[in-house]
C-alpha cells in the first residue's frame, strides 16, 4: 500500500492535464485531477475551440460577398449575437462534459476546487477544508491573458476571456496587441460588422514570424476593414457617457464601445504554493523544466503553458504523453518541438512549419534558396477583389531540404498540417517538385514552384 493518497495528482483539467491524468489511471494507477474553473483548460473553454467558431462565424460576411459575385442574392441577410453565444455556449458545454466523462471512465477523480501546494507531497484544496497527498504530482495549469496593470483607465479594458461573453456585440472596437489572438480577434469583429482598430507598439504585427507573412497578412487585413495602427500604443483610456476615449502616444485619440487587450498571456502560477513544494520559476516567469518536463523539486513535473515552451495545445499533449512514458512506462521521451506547425485564424488565416527566411539564414551554413509566389485565389475571379495568397518555401541551399513554409491565404490552416509531414521528414526540393500537382487548387503551387528569388524578382514583386 501507498502512504500516498495519490499515485498521481495532476493540478489543471486542460488538454495536457487530462492526458496525462487519463493515460496514468488507464496504466492501473490511482490518479485524481483538480480544476478551479471547468473541464477542458482553456483551448476547449476560452481559447482555441470558442475562437474558431467566432471566427467561422464572423467569415460568412465575406462568403456572402463572394457569393453574391456568382449570381446569389441576399436579402436581409444579418447576425444575430445572442443566438450565436448560446450556440456556442451549448457546444463548449458539450465538449467539456465529454472532457469530464473521458476523465471518469478511465477511473481518474475529478476535484473540483483550486489545489494549492503545501509541500512537494501535499495539496490543499482551498474552501473545500481537505487535504490531499500524492507520490507525484503534475502542474498544468496553463496560461492567463497579460494587461498592463499601471496603465491608466485599464480597469475599463477587457480580454480575450470577456470576449467570449459579451453582452451585446459593439459598434466600435480597439484591440491592442500584434501576436495571434489580436489578429485573429480584429478579424472575428470587422467580420461581425464591428468597427475595429489594432494598434501595436511594434513595427508590423506577428512578431517572429517571417517578414513576408507579416507585411502580406498586414496587407490583407485592412483590405477585411481592420484599421492597423503600428509603432504606437495607449497612454490612457478614459471613460466617458459616450464611450471609452484611447489616448495613444502618438497624440491620437479613437472613441470606442470597448477596449480589448491582447498583449500576451502569462504563466498560470499566482498562489499556487510552488516555493512551499520546491518548485522554482525561470526569468520569465514560468515554471523551470528539464527536457523530460520535471521541475527542481524530485517529484513534480509541468507541462503546456506554465512551463511556456511551446504554447500550444497540441504540443501540451505530446507532452503530456512523454510525461507518462518517462515516469510510467520506463521509457524516457521527450517532445521535440523542432518544426511544428502552426496556424493563426486571422482572415485570410495563416499556416506555417519550419524555419523563417531571416532564421533559416542564420542557421543554413551555404544560404538559402527562397521560392515565393503572391496570386488571387479562383475563388475571388467574379468578385473583383484584390485580395492575394501568399505561399514561400525557404530551402537550405546545400542540402536542398525544405526547412520552412509559409501560407497565406483560404485554408492555409488545412494545408500546412499535410505539408509539415515533409518538413519534418526532411524532404528536399526535388522531392516536392516530383509530387504530382492537384489541380485546379491553391495547394498545387506548394509543388510547382520553380523560380528562385533574386533581389531583381523581389524588386518586381
Amino acid at each position: 500500500m501507498s502512504d500516498y493518497d495519490y499515485d498521481l495528482f495532476v493540478i489543471g483539467a486542460g488538454s495536457g492535464g487530462v492526458r496525462a491524468a487519463r493515460l496514468t489511471a488507464l496504466g492501473g494507477k490511482k490518479v485524481a485531477v483538480a480544476e478551479e474553473f471547468r473541464v477542458g483548460g482553456t483551448c476547449v473553454i476560452r481559447g482555441c475551440v470558442p475562437k474558431k467558431f467566432m471566427v467561422m462565424a464572423s467569415e460568412v460576411s465575406h462568403a456572402l460577398e463572394i457569393a453574391e459575385g456568382y449570381g446569389w442574392s441576399f436579402d436581409n441577410a444579418k447576425f444575430d449575437w445572442p443566438t450565436f453565444l448560446e450556440a456556442k455556449d451549448v457546444e463548449i458545454a458539450r465538449l467539456s462534459g465529454i472532457y469530464a466523462a473521458n476523465l471518469g471512465k478511465a477511473g481518474v477523480e475529478l476535484v473540483h476546487g483550486r489545489a494549492v501546494l503545501k509541500d512537494a507531497h501535499t495539496v490543499e484544496i482551498v474552501g473545500k477544508n481537505r487535504t490531499i497527498t500524492a507520490e507525484k504530482i503534475l502542474i498544468a495549469t496553463g496560461g492567463r491573458p497579460w494587461k498592463p496593470e499601471d496603465l491608466p483607465g485599464i480597469e475599463h479594458a477587457i480580454t480575450s476571456e470577456e470576449a467570449f461573453h459579451l453582452p451585446e456585440l459593439p459598434r466600435r472596437i480597439l484591440i491592442a496587441g500584434g501576436g495571434y489572438i489580436a489578429v485573429e480577434f480584429a478579424g472575428i469583429f470587422a467580420g461581425l460588422g464591428v468597427e475595429t482598430t489594432l494598434i501595436y507598439r511594434g513595427p508590423n504585427i506577428l512578431r517572429g514570424f517571417d517578414d513576408d507573412v507579416r507585411a502580406h497578412l498586414a496587407g490583407e487585413i485592412e483590405k477585411r476593414g481592420v484599421k492597423v495602427v503600428l509603432g504606437c500604443q495607449h497612454k490612457s483610456i478614459e471613460k466617458t457617457a459616450a464611450g471609452l476615449v484611447n489616448h495613444l502616444e502618438n497624440g491620437m485619440t479613437l472613441e470606442t464601445d470597448v477596449v480589448m487587450f491582447a498583449t500576451g498571456r502569462i504563466p498560470y502560477v499566482k498562489d499556487l504554493g510552488l516555493e512551499a513544494a520546491g518548485v522554482e520559476l525561470n526569468d520569465e516567469g514560468a515554471i523551470k523544466v528539464d527536457p523530460y518536463s520535471k521541475t527542481t523539486a524530485d517529484n513534480i513535473w509541468a507541462i503546456g503553458d506554465v512551463t511556456d515552451r511551446m504554447n500550444l495545445t497540441p504540443v501540451a499533449i505530446r507532452e503530456a504523453v512523454a510525461f507518462h512514458q518517462t515516469v510510467y512506462r520506463d521509457s524516457p521521451q521527450h517532445f521535440d518541438y523542432e518544426a511544428v506547425a502552426t496556424a493563426v485564424f486571422s482572415q485570410p488565416p495563416v499556416g506555417v512549419v519550419g524555419l523563417t527566411e531571416a532564421e533559416a539564414r542564420r542557421s543554413c551554413s551555404k544560404g538559402v534558396d527562397v521560392y515565393v509566389t503572391r496570386f488571387r485565389p479562383m475563388k475571388y475571379a467574379f468578385t473583383g477583389s484584390d485580395e492575394r495568397v501568399l505561399m514561400k518555401l525557404v530551402v537550405d541551399a546545400d542540402s536542398q531540404r525544405v526547412v520552412g513554409v509559409h501560407i497565406v491565404g483560404p485554408d492555409s490552416p488545412e494545408m500546412i498540417q499535410l505539408a509539415a509531414i515533409a518538413v519534418k521528414a526532411g524532404l528536399t526540393k526535388a522531392q516536392w517538385d516530383a509530387t504530382c500537382a492537384v489541380h485546379p487548387t491553391m495547394a498545387e503551387e506548394l509543388v510547382t514552384l520553380k523560380e528562385k528569388q533574386t533581389p531583381a524578382n523581389m524588386a518586381a514583386g
